[in-house]
């Protein structure tokens, strides 16, 4: 699929010019056909037909073998979520803390990374913050920091500079420590490659609703087998055990012990389309254009530009006056990016619908 057979089936793109793909990606229409397609077989056919769990399960599974294959995992390593800041909570509640235990994170995270960890001080657990400079973490500062911590927590590409960490490495430093370690790697599925097995996390959470360009409530989370055998998930349901109906229940292997209850099985049919239509395009196709074009966004913006000026993402920071005045004037003339809390800027998200029009546009406004 050509970039441009993407951007010709994206509504969004026929109004506006959308350079906020970091925060919520505008869904392809095959994308969105393949969700409602899906919805209505499974309401208005499946009752009368396999039956409505069957044909949720056979979704379910469907799915996780689709995202497994995409991240270089196996389908019991995949539990399916409603998005990256519930993968995050799932682990965060399955592990057994003690008080004294150490949680490192960066201050580069999401509240999706804050959160959880905030919330376990009721029960005696230490929050680390590392510090960073401009997106970077220290490697040196990172060892001292999880060198007696429980886990480490941290995002695989920034999403307030578009940074590009190095989670394999960061990952082999944690380990000499005994350190679990948790990515929330929701900014790299849809625009850059991504193999688990290569980075060596423990967990990695994310979701389709913002570069595979999937809908909202299918998110996804790997869990290493080894390490998910080993944990009792905080809250348990009938997909997180064999046997619902047995006498003797057990937990089921791997990863979708993570799995609680009812839940659409529609928008993980639309998250398998996004994979579809990603793959399609070819990350290949997907980083050269988006290299491109947000060399030729930081070009026109000179020294306003806060992430790197070499490419590591389509993440695009740079200062503004008033941030949130100017994402507000900007959005009255057509034009959709985000204010970030920190650094106090704006942030443009450049993907492989994007056009150097669509750049030359964000630089005239500005």
């Amino acid at each position: 699929m050509r970039p441009e057979d993407l951007r010709a089936s994206i509504p969004v793109c026929e109004r506006d010019v959308y350079f906020n793909t970091g925060a919520s990606g505008p869904a392809p229409r095959p994308v969105v056909e393949a969700t409602t397609d899906f919805l209505e077989h499974h309401e208005f056919v499946a009752p009368v037909a396999e039956g409505a769990y069957p044909a949720a399960f056979e979704a379910f599974d469907e799915t996780r073998g689709v995202v497994a294959e995409f991240l270089g995992a196996d389908p019991e390593e995949i539990a399916l979520t409603e998005s990256t800041a519930d993968g995050i909570a799932r682990v965060a509640a399955a592990i057994d803390w003690d008080p004294g235990d150490v949680v490192v994170r960066t201050d580069l995270e999401h509240s999706a990374g804050v959160v959880p960890w905030w919330n376990l001080r009721e029960q005696g657990v230490e929050v680390r913050v590392l510090e960073t400079e401009a997106g970077r973490v220290d490697l040196d500062e990172l060892a001292a920091a999880v060198a007696d911590a429980r886990l480490l927590c941290l995002n695989s590409i920034t999403w307030n500079y578009g940074t590009r960490l190095p989670i394999a490495d960061i990952v082999d430093i944690a380990h000499e420590h005994g350190t679990l370690v948790l990515v929330d790697g929701v900014q790299s599925p849809g625009q850059v490659p991504i193999d688990v097995e290569e980075w060596g996390a423990d967990f990695v959470a994310a979701a389709g609703h913002k570069w595979l360009l999937g809908p909202w409530g299918a998110g996804f989370l790997y869990v290493d087998r080894e390490v998910a055998d080993d944990l009792t998930p905080g809250v348990v349901g009938y997909r997180s055990v064999v046997d619902p109906g047995a006498t003797e229940l057990e937990l089921t292997a791997g990863a979708p012990r993570f799995e609680v209850g009812t839940t659409s099985p529609a928008p993980y049919r639309g998250l398998t389309e996004a994979i579809e239509t990603i793959e399609a395009v070819g990350y290949d196709t997907i980083t050269g254009r988006i290299e491109r074009l947000t060399d030729r966004l930081k070009d026109g913006l000179g020294d306003r530009l806060l992430s790197p000026r070499e490419y590591e993402s389509g993440l695009v920071t740079f200062t503004a006056d008033d941030p949130e005045g100017l994402v507000d004037r900007l959005a009255d003339e057509g034009i959709h990016i985000r204010s970030l809390p920190y650094p106090d800027a704006v942030r443009a998200s450049v993907h492989v619908f994007n056009t150097a029009g669509d750049v030359d546009a964000l630089l005239d406004a500005l």
